[in-house]
């Protein structure tokens, strides 16, 4: 299982990999919330690799209507 030190990891992974490829992004947007809200729920489901989580949270940025945000 994924310690809270490996979710944090993802987390920080996804976001820099993903603001990388949208420069004008804000490192305080509200995405990056959504994105730890939704590898938590992943986590608590049993995703146990830092790869798999980091996985899931670039499609499920990629996945957010860009106006929502």
């Amino acid at each position: 299982m994924v310690d809270d030190a490996s979710l944090r990891r993802a987390v920080d992974t996804v976001w820099s990999l993903y603001r990388a490829k949208h420069r004008d992004v804000d490192p305080a947007d509200s995405r990056r919330c959504l994105l730890q809200r939704h590898l938590r729920g992943r986590w608590e489901a049993r995703v146990s690799e830092v790869e798999e989580l980091t996985g899931f949270g670039l499609a499920y940025l990629d996945g957010l209507p860009k106006d929502e945000c």
